[in-house]
């Protein structure tokens, strides 16, 4: 059986979203779990990361690709083969690996375009090209024994994502508390929908009964609120507005349920959590290389920022285990 493969997706960027991605795969480590974090956003800022910079520039020398997605679909892309048959793995620690970013991966946006028509009429590198992010993700999880697969994806509605979360079984949605994620909703979920059944339509007429393709399940589990500002634990007045209107939104658009207000203090089940901003917490993280909740005094964290550790730590523990309950994940 596949690990699950969890992306975490929004078309509004600036959300934290990497942040997230980055943070959860720790916490998943730290809970025992082997996991693959995988970078599928040509930015390549989740690689960015968890890499120092002289890891980055050994990892992307000038024309080579082959330790990074790019290299792994790239002799599909100049059509001299498929997929490679073991796309490398950054080991980040024993039961952590990442699937490395390239800025490169751009290139393939305009195959994948191409390609999405040419599944219906049953051509088989079609297929090929559509299914290559899942096929490289399954063998880069059964290659490290990984129990979940946590996919970073880049904040828009192009052939690039497409591809990606059709490879999807289950969809976090990151949201900021603002009118620009309520509205980058609007387009997600109508998009989403679409995109399911376009696949599903597309699936029976795959030519090689022999080539797995994936369900394209894509089954939103939730969101997430980011970088929510606090004071005396509450959100400040003018995060309040939009925190009471994302439940609706979120309900109607991604769900197509039909559904009341619900305010901000009322129990939402598809709110997965909150995770608040820490302020100089993320500056002090990334300088490390390490999450938030990992930080020592040697990194820094001193004074306030002990109980600021601690509380990071709490937050993306019960974020995780909310996010494992509703994928069917067992944590040891």
């Amino acid at each position: 059986m596949n690990a699950p493969i969890i992306s975490f997706f929004n078309n509004k960027g600036g959300v934290g979203k990497t942040s997230l991605v980055y943070h959860l795969a720790w916490m998943y480590v730290d809970l025992g779990l082997n996991v693959l974090a995988a970078d599928l956003d040509p930015q390549a800022n989740l690689t960015a990361a968890f890499l120092e910079e002289d890891r980055l520039e050994e990892l992307w020398p000038d024309g080579l690709h082959d330790k990074t997605v790019y290299g792994s679909i790239e002799p599909l892309l100049r059509g001299i083969g498929d997929i490679l048959d073991e796309p490398h793995t950054e080991e980040i620690e024993e039961r952590l690996h990442l699937l490395v970013g390239d800025l490169d991966l751009s290139r393939f946006e305009d195959e994948l375009s191409v390609q999405w028509p040419l599944c219906l009429d049953g051509k088989e590198r079609a297929f090929r090209v559509i299914s290559a992010f899942w096929r490289i993700l399954v063998r880069s999880g059964e290659k490290i024994g990984a129990d979940v697969i946590l996919v970073d994806l880049g904040p828009n509605l192009g052939s690039i994502n497409r591809s990606a979360l059709v490879a999807t079984d289950y969809l976090v949605v990151p949201l900021a508390p603002d009118l620009f994620s309520l509205q980058g909703l609007k387009n997600l979920g109508p998009t989403i929908l679409r995109w399911r059944k376009e696949w599903k339509d597309r699936l029976d007429r795959n030519p090689v009964k022999d080539l797995n393709l994936p369900e394209g399940r894509i089954e939103p589990i939730g969101y997430v609120v980011m970088q929510h500002a606090v004071r005396f634990n509450r959100p400040v007045r003018a995060y309040q507005r939009w925190m009471a209107r994302i439940p609706r939104v979120y309900a109607e658009e991604v769900l197509g349920q039909k559904t009341t207000e619900i305010g901000f203090d009322k129990v939402d089940s598809n709110r997965l959590g909150l995770v608040k901003h820490y302020q100089s917490m993320m500056p002090m993280a990334q300088e490390a290389h390490k999450p938030m909740f990992h930080l020592l005094p040697a990194d820094g964290a001193i004074g306030s920022h002990r109980k600021a550790v601690s509380e990071a730590k709490e937050n993306f523990k019960q974020l995780a285990y909310e996010i494992a309950k509703r994928c069917h994940i067992a944590i040891r």
